[in-house]
């Protein structure tokens, strides 16, 4: 009996264990959140933007804001009341379209080419260069700059948790490399290159910018095989290349063309990858 006890104890706790962790903890007409790790969030709206929330023992992040959300300020509140920094990956509106309710962003200044794209920003706004940290805490979190998809995309490196919060850098599943300003392709080949470089030195695991789209974090194969598909289009030896249905009126490309190698696709100008 004691033994039966003790397993159903064991259970009843591992079980608690595991739905303290991915569990939803708020919701709103907007958008859910749900925890992921201890100390961390992923806010999944209505229309599949991505926010994620790091709280450290004195300060927290938010990293991007989404497109529309009703008092996001107030709805951070929700999870953390810390001081907060507001770092936007990169300056799109599905990213930055919501900064208006605070006082202070944060982005790397390549991006300022953008932001005629979005609403006016009445704040006050900081750039970050790459290998600047943010102090949380027990936290520290590490900008790295990884050009391509926009000229100022950066990524964000919990190292202590082998994490990385990697916007629209690489894509969530698939990559859009096919907008303005244009990049050339060598310039992501590159910054996947650095990428896989990290993962080979602890990061673990990319938590992408449309998280409701996979439900999961990224492991190295990804970045490997987006690496190599991006040699392949960069080579002119793309796998199977076909017109991509989706056009963006005024900066996308006339000609977008999507490619797929291993379960992970590239959208790209073929004018415009070198």
């Amino acid at each position: 009996m004691k033994n039966r006890n003790y397993l159903l104890f064991t259970l009843l706790l591992t079980i608690g264990m595991f739905s303290s962790i991915s569990a939803q903890v708020f919701s709103n007409a907007d958008l859910t959140i749900t925890k992921l790790e201890d100390k961390l969030w992923v806010v999944e709206t209505t229309d599949k933007t991505t926010m994620y929330i790091i709280e450290g023992s004195k300060k927290a992040m938010l990293i991007d804001t989404g497109t529309k959300c009703e008092k996001l300020d107030e709805v951070v509140q929700h999870i953390t009341q810390k001081p907060l920094y507001v770092v936007i990956t990169h300056i799109h509106i599905d990213h930055a379209g919501n900064i208006e309710p605070f006082p202070d962003i944060y982005y790397h200044a390549a991006d300022t080419v953008l932001l005629s794209r979005i609403k006016p920003y009445k704040g006050k706004t900081h750039f970050v260069n790459d290998g600047d940290v943010f102090d949380l805490g027990d936290k520290k979190i590490e900008v790295k700059h990884m050009p391509g998809h926009t000229p100022g995309s950066i990524v964000l490196l919990d190292r202590a948790a082998g994490n990385c919060f990697s916007g629209d850098a690489f894509g969530s599943g698939l990559v859009w490399l096919q907008l303005w300003p244009f990049s050339p392709m060598e310039t992501y080949i590159q910054s996947c290159r650095k990428m896989e470089q990290l993962m080979n030195k602890g990061i673990s695991k990319i938590y992408c910018g449309h998280y409701p789209y996979v439900k999961k974090a990224f492991n190295i194969d990804y970045i490997k095989n987006m690496r190599m598909l991006s040699e392949a289009i960069n080579n002119e030896n793309a796998p199977s290349p076909k017109p991509y249905n989706i056009k963006v009126p005024k900066i996308g490309g006339p000609d977008p063309t999507i490619a797929t190698l291993n379960g992970v696709s590239i959208v790209y100008e073929p004018s415009k990858i070198k």
